[in-house]
């Protein structure tokens, strides 16, 4: 077997890079999957998880793209919806630091 190579990106650091100001960035997303054979019903429970992310969060979690596939597989849900989300919005950090700062404004 041989071992990846991998910089801080984690990507192969023998991957040809674009020039110029082009760049390969880091992807701190994470994805969220609803599968069901029924895409209203897949897009309506993604809609609900994201109003309820976003009253937990108490502001929107960054989504940088929603992808729709099907699998035609017997016995799998043939829509798979994926949302791809922060990660940090997922831990909660703005959460965290709110919470830090309003600890931060108070006197001691």
């Amino acid at each position: 077997m041989t071992p990846l190579e991998l910089d801080d990106l984690g990507v192969a650091s023998a991957l040809p890079r674009p020039g110029g100001k082009d760049q390969i960035l880091g992807v701190p997303y994470r994805p969220v999957q609803f599968l069901d054979d029924d895409l209203p019903s897949a897009l309506e429970r993604a809609a609900t998880w994201l109003r309820e992310v976003e009253q937990w969060l108490g502001e929107a979690p960054d989504v940088i793209a929603v992808h729709l596939d099907h699998d035609e597989t017997q016995d799998s849900p043939y829509f798979d919806l994926t949302i791809l989300c922060n990660e940090e919005d997922l831990a909660g950090v703005p959460i965290a630091v709110r919470e830090r700062d309003a600890g931060a404004s108070r006197p001691a």
